[in-house]
């Protein structure tokens, strides 16, 4: 048997997409690409606005700033190389550049995760104790609380990685999905890969269990406050409060919790791929428009900082 391991084999194969017609091919290509753009210029928009003005330089929009910057940053760790692959004939990929783009892909989307719960706090606290809230939201408290998503998103990653750098591969290196996740890559070990796999399931699935009991618990009692508001329009203000970082989050984990939440060796190439692309390449784009079309402050924000460029050119 010919083994591999990640030092003396120089490339993967990735045909995810590959087995389409050209026609298909190309449609995914525009796609894609539009997405991809969109994406950039989203989330970018996003970033240059809440930094642009001095209204939003609140804790929530310090977190969606950095919610932007994980979605552009690991949109960028992926599409890119999957356009390549769509427009070339070439679909390989470096055996190091392989594990790169997974480590970056594990750490990204493990942060976000942390970050999520993050936000879920902030909106908690904001609803529960909005006289504190200034005080216990302080600028050191959400530095503390990004800097811990980022430490967290670093340990999951480094994890995955120490168990994937253990693997051997035999005869086959064709990845049957458009980038180097977890899952399809240990589908093609000839190694034992159960321990492997319970180490990954058991901090993919902490990372998941934690950050979702945190965002549960604070919309359980978010949920319980706004019941009790008497007034109509107070709690459709409250709901409105709320509404966009839900949905994100329901977006977001529904798509993360049916790819990974589940023994690496059953991935299947239809669903799993389908739910791959999503939450790696739409979910990116879709984040900025669910936190701009459904938030009033952004909207004001936007025609403020139009206003401002317009009166500065006169």
């Amino acid at each position: 048997i010919n083994t591999l391991n990640y030092t003396n084999d120089p490339d993967f194969i990735l045909i995810g997409l590959a087995d389409s017609k050209e026609i298909q091919l190309l449609i995914l290509s525009v796609l894609f690409l539009l997405i991809y753009l969109v994406t950039v210029l989203g989330n970018t928009g996003m970033i240059l606005l809440i930094r642009l003005d001095a209204q939003l330089h609140t804790p929530m929009y310090f977190f969606l700033t950095h919610l932007s910057f994980l979605d552009l940053s690991y949109s960028t760790v992926i599409t890119p190389k999957t356009l390549e692959n769509l427009l070339t004939s070439s679909k390989s990929i470096a055996f190091s550049s392989c594990f790169i783009q997974m480590y970056f892909f594990v750490l990204l989307a493990a942060t976000e995760c942390f970050l999520l719960s993050s936000m879920a706090y902030d909106r908690y606290v904001a609803i529960r104790n909005p006289l504190h809230y200034p005080v216990i939201m302080s600028t050191r408290f959400c530095s503390s609380l990004l800097t811990g998503s980022y430490i967290f998103g670093a340990m999951d990653s480094s994890v995955n990685m120490l168990c994937m750098s253990t693997l051997n591969f035999c005869n086959s290196t064709v990845i049957h999905d458009f980038f180097c996740d977890t899952s399809p890559v240990i589908a093609l070990s000839c190694s034992d890969t159960h321990g492997i796999e319970f180490i990954i399931f058991m901090f993919a699935g902490s990372t998941l269990l934690l950050s979702l009991t945190t965002i549960s618990v604070s919309y359980a009692s978010i949920l319980s406050t706004i019941l009790k508001i008497k007034s109509t329009s107070g709690k459709r203000k409250a709901f409105s409060t709320c509404a966009s970082h839900f949905l994100g989050v329901t977006v977001f984990y529904g798509t993360m919790i049916f790819t990974h939440l589940k023994p690496n060796k059953s991935f299947s190439l239809g669903k799993d791929q389908v739910a791959s692309v999503f939450y790696t390449i739409v979910i990116p784009m879709l984040n900025p428009l669910i936190y701009s079309l459904r938030n009033k402050e952004v909207k004001s924000a936007l025609s403020r900082v139009i206003q401002k460029r317009e009166s500065s050119k006169q």
